[in-house]
């Protein structure tokens, strides 16, 4: 909810007259509008917003501020009308009749973390904040307009990217946030559609090459069989690991939120975070015995794992503990790998990907895995899918042999 009111600033300018600003409260933020007339303190009635009759020409001067007032409202009821939940900003750019066209793609950039974070959001604010730091490291210029973001500049973003390390698949984040902001603004009047540039800059050539995510069934039985009494403080990151494989590859966000009330005798149901869908998985004997063992510990916390210590965390609470963790898990995971000799990088995405690599070894269709992992597009799924080493193509040319000998004995 937001409120209008009409006050004297707080310090008197030149000429000893303060000036008159319209304040606007939203979410406790406020913001100050100049309005472009000053009053000598002695002639402002507070309680009543307004030039008290010891001014020269109140009347005309009142019938001002109510215009001035009344035209606040009006666009605030116009947001309100349109489900928009608007920043001040952007009531501010309205209230000055400001051109949207004309607004930077750094201050609508700031605008879309702002409403991102009022909205609970704080994980893609996060993102969208970390994309526009890198951005503005490369582009000095903090006035740049959405027409001045060419082809060719996202061209010299992509060298600067490569040059400071990033490989494909970190340059295709960084450059599908910038296309969603675009697509944002485009929407929202603040971009021209023919200014579009990346339908000449394509995303998907940068394919992330080399990049092999998932482990063998050979390294992930590495890891399943740990001992943990060797190394005890490994034992919440093998927990994650084997839970996230045995339960379809469910994601660090949902681990972290999961309660005992999801606990449905021998399934899993729950609403996954980023698609919103909803998963009925079932509990099989390893999941069981991880259940088992942090049950036991019996916390006062409605959270299935010891990530999430206390009730009641605000969005932005929980994000940092999840960055926090989760930072500490991939820690761990590169510790196991190698303890185990494993000569890959490990992540805790390697779960889910050697989830679905390992049905695809054994024989499951990318249909059914692609439903496993709640993909809405099947094309996400077979990306998932590492190619396939040489024993399982050898193996698969040894059946051209061996069907002949099958079909005609």
């Amino acid at each position: 909810m937001a409120t209008i009111k009409i006050l004297l600033r707080n310090k008197p300018n030149s000429d000893n007259q303060y000036p008159i600003v319209l304040r606007i409260t939203k979410d406790r933020r406020p913001k100050l509008i100049s309005l472009g007339m000053n009053c000598n303190i002695k002639d402002w009635d507070e309680t009543n917003q307004q030039f008290k009759k010891s001014c020269s020409n109140y009347i005309q001067r009142n019938r001002v501020l109510l215009k001035m007032k009344a035209k606040a409202l009006k666009i605030i009821d116009e947001f309100n009308l349109n489900g928009d939940d608007f920043t001040l900003t952007q009531f501010e750019m309205k209230f000055r009749g400001r051109d949207l066209s004309k607004v930077t793609v750094l201050e609508f950039w700031d605008d879309k973390v702002e409403v991102l974070i009022k909205a609970g959001r704080v994980g893609n604010a996060r993102a969208y904040k970390e994309t526009k730091t890198s951005f503005f490291k490369f582009q000095k210029n903090s006035k740049i307009m959405f027409k001045e973001i060419t082809p060719e500049v996202l061209d010299k973003y992509e060298t600067h990217l490569r040059a400071t390390g990033s490989q494909d698949g970190g340059i295709a984040f960084r450059m599908r946030e910038l296309r969603a902001l675009f697509n944002d603004a485009i929407k929202k009047g603040a971009a021209a559609p023919e200014t579009y540039p990346f339908k000449t800059y394509k995303i998907s050539r940068l394919k992330g090459k080399g990049i092999k995510r998932a482990l063998s069934l050979e390294e992930f039985n590495k890891i399943k069989n740990l001992d943990i009494n060797e190394y005890p403080q490994l034992t919440d990151a093998k927990n994650y690991f084997l839970f996230s494989y045995y339960t379809r590859g469910m994601n660090f966000q949902d681990m972290m939120t999961l309660k005992w009330d999801n606990i449905d005798g021998d399934r899993i149901l729950y609403t996954r975070s980023k698609t919103k869908g909803r998963f009925s998985v079932k509990i099989l004997e390893p999941v069981k015995e991880i259940l088992s063992h942090y049950k036991s510990q019996n916390r006062l916390t409605p959270y299935v794992f010891p990530i999430l210590l206390r009730t009641e965390l605000t969005p932005l609470q929980i994000e940092y503990r999840k960055k926090k963790t989760i930072s500490k898990y991939n820690k761990q995971l590169k510790e196991m790998a190698s303890i185990k000799s494993i000569d890959k990088s490990i992540s805790s995405y390697t779960a889910r990907h050697s989830f679905a690599t390992h049905l695809k070894f054994k024989g499951t269709s990318t249909d059914i895995i692609s439903q496993s992992l709640g993909h809405k597009d099947i094309s996400i799924t077979t990306a998932y899918l590492k190619e396939f080493g040489d024993d399982a193509m050898d193996d698969a040319m040894e059946k051209l042999l061996e069907e002949p000998k099958l079909k005609y004995a």
